[in-house]
């Protein structure tokens, strides 16, 4: 899985214990976040379907199509999140543009994992 690692010094973070919910399926979607340590499992339905260690990203969908969000995330472990509301990812995409090519590499990892299952 493509890792993001610009986030790994980020004093920025919200720290998530075992159980805690990043955010629900369902939801409104204003943030993305970037998993700083820790492991974050991905579920929709009921179901995970992915887990996101250090440097991988969650929630970027929702800034790219402000749509709800498609799953529900859940810290497994301790978890440092570095969250990145539109304002931030903007100048990211802008600043550094390889950026925006390593966000849509995790995404297209996702489309094609889940046009397998």
């Amino acid at each position: 899985m493509t890792t993001i690692n610009i986030f790994r010094h980020a004093r920025d973070v919200t720290t998530f214990e075992p159980g805690d919910i990043v955010f629900t399926q369902g939801d409104p979607g204003d943030f993305m976040y970037a998993v700083v340590n820790g492991t974050v499992d991905i579920s929709r339905d009921g179901k995970v379907i992915e887990s996101i260690g250090e440097g991988g990203i969650l929630g970027e969908l929702a800034l790219v199509d402000r749509s709800p969000r498609g799953a529900t995330a859940t810290a497994v472990t301790s978890a440092r999140l570095a969250p990145v509301d539109e304002q931030q990812f903007m100048f990211l995409v802008h600043e550094h543009p390889t950026f925006a090519l390593t966000v849509m590499r995790v995404m297209a990892e996702r489309l094609r994992a889940a046009n397998i299952r």
